[in-house]
């Protein structure tokens, strides 16, 4: 292979990579947004409940 083969396609690798990482961080402060959106929908349903105890505990028996 020649040089500027060599460099063109290490060229392209490269911008493949950084093009990956890019998508990655991407993905990454979406996914950190959705799980504060639903924290902080679980805190407000908690907050609106009106009897908070009820529900949380019951027996089976088979």
């Amino acid at each position: 292979m020649d040089i500027p083969a060599l460099s063109m396609a290490l060229s392209q690798n490269k911008l493949l990579n950084d093009v990956g990482v890019a998508m990655l961080s991407k993905s990454l402060d979406t996914m950190e947004s959705a799980g504060e959106a639903l924290v902080s929908t679980i805190d407000s349903a908690a907050e609106l409940s009106v009897n908070p105890d009820i529900g949380a505990n019951f027996d089976i028996r088979i």
